[in-house]
């Protein structure tokens, strides 16, 4: 499947059972939420996904799954997190035999690779597929930094496209388009800074709220895209207490919990992790219902 660099790709969240197995069903749910809301393309087994936690059994049976349940709709894009750059290579030709439609990278897990090591990790695994490759540039939470000398390299690749940005630089957006045109596709993927990097000329959003909200996230990227910016400016407004929920370690709690009170999700998550209690859980809810007191209606932004 053939696709563009372009729209709103969901991080989806991994959905469990009570006895901690694939919950299928809840996840078939959510994604046709998604689907219906006008999402661009979706992403399995990411941080929000619970990536860390997730067997190479229980990637392959996702990818297996949402390929065979978007029937070609929209590109199933898998995330690549291993430790060792043989797993990574395992995990791609995987992908691609399941059918699909492109790879997001992280740098090597669990161990602090320098620039080269960075880059050589990268190759090997762009090497080893036809999948065309989004690099998820991260140095916040994973440490490593992909800097626009790296990419230079990496680029001399054809099927390494894109980037989800999240050094929360919004400037990185204007910095790599003047160095690769548009040759380097460039994804948002920090929820509370997407309208000033899609303004920026910013390509997509990887989004993590739209798992809970989906149509208020895809209004924002069409009506941005349609220069129609007061639209999107009034429901950014709204969105932001929720979309800043997204910027804390607890953001797979945070979003699951958002997930059940729109409908279209369950809390389950999977040990290390525990649902939310207390004051924090209160804390959590009392932004999601606010949230949804004063939900805006949409205007009709599946057509624009």
């Amino acid at each position: 499947m053939t696709f563009n660099w372009q729209g709103v790709f969901p991080a989806l969240t991994t959905k469990f059972t009570p006895d901690d197995t694939l919950d299928l069903p809840a996840f078939d749910h959510n994604l046709e939420a998604q689907i219906e809301a006008g999402v661009d393309g979706i992403i399995l087994g990411g941080s929000l996904g619970e990536a860390s936690t997730l067997t190479h059994e229980e990637k392959e049976s996702l990818v297996k799954h949402a390929v065979g349940k978007v029937g070609g709709k929209i590109p199933v894009i898998l995330n690549i997190s291993e430790a060792s750059t043989k797993d990574g290579i395992k995990v791609a030709e995987s992908a691609a035999d399941l059918g699909a439609s492109g790879l997001m990278l992280l740098p090597p897990m669990r161990y602090k690779a320098d620039d080269r090591e960075t880059v050589a990790f990268f190759k090997a695994i762009a090497q080893s597929t036809s999948l065309p490759i989004m690099i998820y540039n991260n140095p916040v939470d994973y440490k490593i930094e992909t800097t626009p000398d790296m990419f230079e390299e990496l680029l001399e690749l054809d099927n390494i496209q894109a980037v989800k940005e999240s050094t929360r630089e919004v400037t990185n957006v204007t910095r790599l388009r003047n160095r690769f045109g548009d040759r380097l596709k460039i994804l948002c993927g920090v929820d509370t800074l997407a309208v000033e990097e899609l303004l920026m000329g910013a390509d997509g959003w990887v989004a993590g709220l739209v798992c809970a909200f989906p149509r208020e996230t895809v209004a924002i990227y069409r009506l941005i895209k349609a220069g129609r910016l007061e639209e999107a400016r009034q429901i950014f407004r709204w969105f932001l207490p929720l979309l800043e929920l997204d910027l804390h370690p607890k953001l797979v709690q945070y979003i699951k919990l958002a997930e059940v009170h729109t409908g279209i999700g369950t809390e389950r998550v999977r040990a290390p992790r525990l649902p939310l209690v207390g004051e924090e859980r209160n804390r959590v809810e009392g932004i999601i219902k606010t949230g949804l007191a004063n939900r805006p209606n949409l205007p009709d932004y599946l057509y624009l």
